[in-house]
């Protein structure tokens, strides 16, 4: 089903598109590979990344599935690498994202560089392992999970997932051993930083959580000032059996940031992996979600947020595969769009003949609170299964009337009415996020949001 609340784009590009976006990728190519993990430790990993690269172009407006979202903005900037010397950032700077519950299990990455000085994890216990990729590539045990999971996920290949794998510098690094039940929350923090010029940054998590194993973790992008930046972000998460992974996702960065990531999950035999992601920031943002159920009896929750406003864009791309019987998945992504935003949601689920008796739902909720707001939306099922229960829709609303009213008869002004309205379709998502402080600063955030 797809539901589109504006009027048919024209989709043409200028005539030299091709060529110019060519260029622009070889260039920032050449720009990010430069001092790359890849290159320096893995260079095979490397070398297949680059001719990735190499063999794709920067998607346009005529690519299904980049239909609604045009990067010719990103095409109109020069873009340096994050330099190597990172940006003198002080915990002073970074007070108003730090989380009591993980003052002594967080990684702090600035313009996609480790910084340690600023990084705290000695509140882990000894079962997990939690540092930067580089640090642990010296651990020969730890290099061999790494060689076995690093860019092995499904989707690898995509152009921006592979431009990141040629060029990020060093990553978040994530392993919870066999039988380990993490009970503090790790946070991950990405933060960028201006370096005098537009940069791009590649920032880069790997996460594996071995069989009955469970950890929370959060991920966090985050600008320090307003200013041009490109991030392009990878998070690879592994679920072996039987483990459980609680991932919130925040993206709040400066309204002149680009930001485009990915997320690629595989979950084995009877694990469990939610997934809460919200998008407030940047000016263009893209989160692709991708997840893979290998095993039977796996159980996937994911459950997203975007409030924008302005000419922001917010586009969540998300591809579900469920191969095996019993497995049970729910999605609700909701958006609220003011001003001349434009919010794009686009949800695949696929159930081939071999994932009997699964239970599957997906909706997608979508408030406009102004006649130049834009909604595309497309939600889609591919059953193939026939003995599943699965179900889809999508919603495109303004605020109702009669609600209004209803709260206006209470003794409720008709701006507080609104507020409240706002409020109650934002909390539906920010409840379910489990850090209490991250929960209260997000509330923070939409109720001077809908001020």
């Amino acid at each position: 089903m797809s539901i589109q609340t504006s009027s048919d784009r024209d989709l043409a590009t200028p005539t030299q598109a091709s060529a110019d976006r060519d260029a622009y990728l070889k260039q920032l190519l050449q720009q990010v590979s430069r001092q790359s993990f890849a290159s320096s430790v893995m260079p095979k990993l490397g070398e297949t990344a680059t001719a990735l690269v190499h063999e794709q172009s920067l998607p346009t407006t005529r690519d299904e599935e980049w239909r609604f979202t045009d990067l010719s903005t990103l095409l109109k900037t020069s873009f340096a690498a994050a330099g190597s010397q990172r940006p003198t950032v002080s915990a002073e700077d970074l007070a108003a994202v730090m989380l009591p519950e993980t003052q002594n299990s967080r990684l702090v990455f600035v313009n996609g560089v480790y910084a340690p000085e600023l990084s705290a994890v000695s509140g882990l216990p000894e079962g997990v392992w939690v540092g930067g990729l580089i640090e642990g590539y010296a651990d020969p045990t730890l290099q061999l999970k790494i060689a076995q999971r690093l860019a092995q996920q499904s989707g690898s290949n995509e152009v921006f997932t592979a431009l990141n794998t040629a060029g990020f510098q060093d990553a978040a690094l994530i392993w919870v051993k066999r039988n380990q039940i993490v009970e503090q929350p790790i946070h991950v923090l990405f933060v960028s930083v201006d370096e005098g010029q537009p940069v791009i940054d590649q920032p880069r998590c790997l996460a594996i959580a071995e069989a009955n194993s469970g950890v929370t973790l959060i991920e966090e992008y985050w600008g320090l000032g307003d200013h041009t930046h490109f991030t392009n972000g990878v998070t690879e998460i592994w679920l072996e059996e039987n483990a459980q992974v609680n991932h919130s996702r925040i993206q709040r960065q400066g309204s002149a940031a680009v930001h485009i990531g990915k997320t690629a999950v595989s979950q084995a035999r009877d694990s469990r992996y939610v997934c809460n992601a919200v998008s407030l920031g940047a000016n263009l943002s893209r989160h692709n979600l991708e997840v893979f159920q290998s095993g039977e009896q796996t159980d996937t929750r994911l459950y997203g947020l975007s409030a924008i406003a302005h000419t922001q864009l917010a586009d969540t791309h998300s591809v579900v595969s469920l191969t095996k019987p019993h497995g049970s998945f729910e999605q609700l992504h909701k958006s609220i769009v003011d001003n001349r935003a434009h919010a794009v949601f686009n949800g695949k689920v696929f159930v081939p003949q071999a994932a009997q008796l699964t239970n599957a739902s997906q909706l997608n909720r979508n408030l406009m609170l102004s006649g130049k707001a834009r909604v595309d939306t497309k939600p889609q099922l591919e059953i193939v299964a026939d003995n599943v229960k699965c179900a889809h829709g999508a919603t495109v609303s303004q605020l109702e009337a009669d609600e209004i009213f209803y709260l206006q008869s209470r003794g409720i002004s008709q701006d507080q009415a609104q507020r409240l309205l706002i409020y109650g379709f934002a909390m539906e998502i920010i409840e379910k996020i489990p850090i209490l402080s991250l929960k209260q600063t997000l509330t923070e955030k939409i109720t001077e949001w809908t001020n």
